[in-house]
């Protein structure tokens, strides 16, 4: 978290200075303009920049707020809201309920902004880090139509919605990840500490080898002694994927490879298009216009695929053109989401049925997910018996050619 010295004017004229704290410097000048203010001129502290950011600056920025305290968080606000409870009192009570340092801190400093007159949407801007673009045009919706306390029970029940597909999707791939691990270190070991000491047997022998037992002995020996050049392989691959992940170009292209891949290619397209159906479905339940929850929800999709996509329909939207025609003619949505979108905007009801198409996009990831891991886990077990039954046909036949010789 940097800090950062500014000016800005508002409304009226008045140019203000002060300090705040933002990730960095766009972020500074999009929490300004959250308040109301027109940025003038946003540069890093000096004391800061003297520093390098500090070391204190750099932990806490990798002390981040889990989705799941931002769930409760939204969750009891929402509850607190709904039985009349001040916004001022509210904050100051979850303030000491949470069990994160960093969002009692982020808290403490909403109730001291919405005590001095700042709205809570506002307030809420002044740190991007924690409380995203689509959190914050939400609250501001809801304190503009007097439904607050609704709103923060949508966004609970997103950031849950949320929560849930990454946590399912991690999980499946948590049982393959091991077994995965497990079968490359069995296979290391053999390779590396078995294998060289039946070679040396073999050279003493004298034996002829098969083709496929000459193939595991130089393995093993490239992997022994030549072990080195197989992790500068493995590391420049590993960099130069990441580095060419990190541009904007290579994020598209890796994306779009993910979204065809045989596998995991649909239960992507699922989680996102599940994502879409809840984040704009909520955003729209709230009041917010079509255009700008187009743009909120392109925002907080992970895949820069379906980012681009909406940006699109952004476009048509904007012409005048309906939002299921762009959606129709992707090849990145299902059909039934264009026309799922089409009912809703004939009958004015699109964030109801694209809630409803989001907990059939859930329901969906479910299954997929449950039926991946019953897939996955034969097939690997089948890869390793068969690299294990590979190293024991290649050891053990040579061995036995030459016990019938002796």
């Amino acid at each position: 978290m940097g800090q950062f010295s500014y000016s800005a004017r508002d409304k009226d004229g008045i140019i203000s200075k002060g300090i705040l704290f933002a990730p960095d410097r766009p972020a500074a000048s999009a929490a300004l303009q959250g308040k109301g203010l027109t940025p003038i001129l946003v540069k890093e502290s000096v004391q800061a920049a003297k520093s390098g950011g500090g070391f204190m600056d750099k932990l806490n920025s990798l002390n981040k707020v889990s989705l799941s305290d931002k769930v409760i968080f939204s969750r009891q606000f929402a509850t607190m809201i709904n039985a009349g409870v001040p916004i001022a009192q509210s904050l100051n009570i979850l303030q000491k309920q949470s069990e994160s340092k960093k969002l009692q801190d982020a808290v403490a400093d909403l109730s001291k902004q919405v005590t001095g007159g700042a709205t809570l949407a506002n307030a809420l801007s002044s740190h991007p880090d924690i409380f995203s673009p689509i959190y914050v045009n939400m609250v501001k919706a809801g304190e503009s139509g007097g439904i607050l306390d609704e709103v923060m029970g949508r966004l609970a029940t997103q950031q849950e919605k949320d929560a849930e597909i990454i946590s399912k999707v991690r999980s499946a791939m948590i049982y393959p990840g091991v077994i995965t691990t497990a079968t490359f270190s069995a296979f290391f070991f053999l390779m590396t500490v078995i294998v060289p000491k039946l070679s040396a047997i073999f050279v003493d022998a004298g034996a002829t080898l098969p083709i496929y037992t000459r193939i595991l002995l130089a393995t093993s020996n490239f992997l022994v002694h030549d072990w080195f050049i197989l992790l500068a392989i493995i590391v420049g691959i590993v960099t130069f994927t990441t580095r060419y992940y990190r541009t904007t170009n290579g994020r598209r292209v890796c994306d779009r490879l993910m979204l065809k891949a045989p596998i995991i290619g649909p239960i992507l397209v699922k989680v996102n298009v599940a994502r879409f159906a809840r984040t704009f479905g909520s955003l729209m339940a709230s009041g917010i216009s079509v255009l700008d929850a187009i743009q909120a929800t392109g925002a907080a999709l992970g895949s820069s695929v379906y980012k681009d996509e909406l940006l699109e329909v952004a476009k048509k939207v904007k012409n005048g053109r309906p939002m299921s025609e762009q959606i129709r003619a992707s090849k990145n949505f299902p059909a039934i989401v264009g026309q799922m979108i089409a009912v809703g905007e004939e009958t004015g009801k699109v964030d109801e049925i694209l809630l409803k198409l989001a907990e059939f996009y859930e329901k969906e990831v479910d299954t997929v997910v449950a039926g991946l891991t019953s897939i996955i886990e034969p097939v690997l077990i089948m890869v390793l018996g068969g690299m294990v039954g590979f190293i024991v046909i290649s050891v053990f036949g040579p061995i036995s050619d030459i016990g019938n010789h002796v």
